[in-house]
């Protein structure tokens, strides 16, 4: 029988930790159980966890100190029972139904296999950015940004098996843990596409995308991780993606769009000056 566990990382949040055991309710799905790893929360978070779980069966929880979102995660998953895993981070949702449509899916696909449909991105103040819709899903393609990455784990589910084969998520990696996963992921798993909106992902303020990418420093950072991760690809692959970085790079500033330098060394080297 198919089941499903959904992880929620969660520190300090009891302005968002109710609508996330409320939106996990509504799906009104008997095969789905919530997992919730606090890390030690001193703000309230701990207290309406522990209400909703005595209410609740569905909800299994631990509040402990952890090594930061990634640790908080692969806790999870050692938790987890269902045989299909995703995360729903404490301030984004699902939309409603999204379980019972995804779940049948699973009952005939190969393991492993990783589900992937669509999500909306939201700005602080509730007006909507884009719908992301992921596409050309191959790690060259994601490398080279030809595709579009899967935004947030609100529109991805996959079998738990598939970390027997891509490890864990990287606990040393605070930024682009989801992004490692995902690039191992797209490697072992059997891919499919849902065009279907299944999530929701909320670009709020004091979040690490948000912040990221208010300061600046998002895409120094992403191309300073893609630089290691390729580093560590077969030669085969690495020899291929770098003969396409510097084609791609070539091209881009030979039809002048307007970059600095800076931004076409980052992009070749992963370093900035």
């Amino acid at each position: 029988m198919i089941s499903l566990s959904i992880i929620t990382p969660v520190f300090n949040n009891v302005q968002y930790i109710q609508q996330c055991i409320d939106n996990m309710k509504e799906q009104n799905c008997p095969a789905a159980e919530h997992i919730i790893v606090d890390g030690g929360s001193t703000d309230g978070t701990v207290e309406i966890i522990r209400e909703n779980a005595a209410g609740y069966p569905h909800i299994r929880w631990i509040s402990e100190k952890d090594r930061g979102q990634s640790d908080a995660m692969n806790k999870g998953i050692r938790m987890a029972q269902g045989t299909v895993i995703s995360f729903l981070n404490v301030d984004d949702y699902y939309e409603p139904g999204v379980f019972n449509r995804v779940l049948p899916l699973f009952q005939h696909l190969p393991e492993p296999s990783m589900v992937i449909g669509n999500c909306n991105i939201w700005h602080d103040d509730g007006s909507l950015v884009r719908v992301s819709r992921p596409h050309h899903l191959s790690i060259m393609d994601l490398l080279l940004q030809r595709g579009e990455f899967p935004m947030n784990p609100t529109s991805y589910f996959y079998h738990k098996s598939l970390h027997g084969l891509t490890g864990f998520y990287n606990v040393t990696e605070h930024f682009n843990m989801d992004v490692e996963f995902i690039y191992d992921a797209v490697q072992q798993a059997n891919l499919v596409r849902v065009d279907e909106i299944w999530g929701n992902f909320r670009m709020l303020k004091g979040t690490k995308t948000k912040d990221l990418g208010d300061s600046g420093q998002y895409w120094d950072n992403y191309y300073t991780f893609r630089q290691k991760y390729v580093s560590k690809l077969p030669v085969a692959l690495r020899s291929r993606f770098r003969l396409q970085l510097y084609k791609q790079v070539a091209g881009e500033w030979l039809t002048k769009k307007g970059r600095s330098v800076k931004y076409y060394k980052s992009r070749l080297t992963g370093k900035v000056s």
